[in-house]
């Protein structure tokens, strides 16, 4: 995935995102993804949740979508101005939400989950570099391999 969310985290208690810098024997030691970054223990007793193993529900009752891939998709379509923020009403964000994930899960997909996602992709793309190789090798990364083992 072009952005690499494997040591971007959300932490329960604690608002935005922090990046992970190294783990404690109480915790692990996090830095605010701000413009003037603190760091700051996040105790084991809070909730960390990683970005990357975090999805979206959709129609499929089998199929999630990993939110890099919607990250990736809102970059694309949007670039780095969203037309939402995660003050926009419901309707909004429905809207928005539908726009790059059109299959979401609109029973399972609560309106707190479509304002964070603003507001993390926000964060997000603003600190986290993304990597256009990493997006076109994506793309492109399966066919040479099926090719080059079939020709073995």
């Amino acid at each position: 995935m072009p952005f690499d969310l494997r040591e971007i985290a959300s932490i329960s208690g604690m608002p935005g995102l922090y990046k992970i810098v190294a783990p404690t024997r109480n915790g692990i030691i996090v830095e605010s993804l701000t413009e003037k970054p603190a760091r700051s223990v996040a105790q084991a007793r809070n909730r960390v949740s990683i970005l990357q193993e975090i999805s979206m529900y959709t129609n499929d009752e089998e199929h999630t979508v990993p939110l890099a891939e919607i990250f990736d998709r809102i970059r694309k379509q949007y670039g780095s101005d969203l037309p939402v923020t995660s003050k926009s009403s419901t309707q909004e964000l429905s809207a928005f939400l539908e726009s790059v994930l059109p299959d979401y899960d609109q029973e399972r997909v609560y309106a707190s989950d479509m304002k964070k996602l603003a507001q993390w992709y926000v964060i997000v793309n603003q600190f986290v570099p993304y990597s256009e190789e990493a997006a076109s090798d994506a793309a492109g990364s399966e066919a040479p391999q099926e090719t080059a083992s079939a020709a073995e």
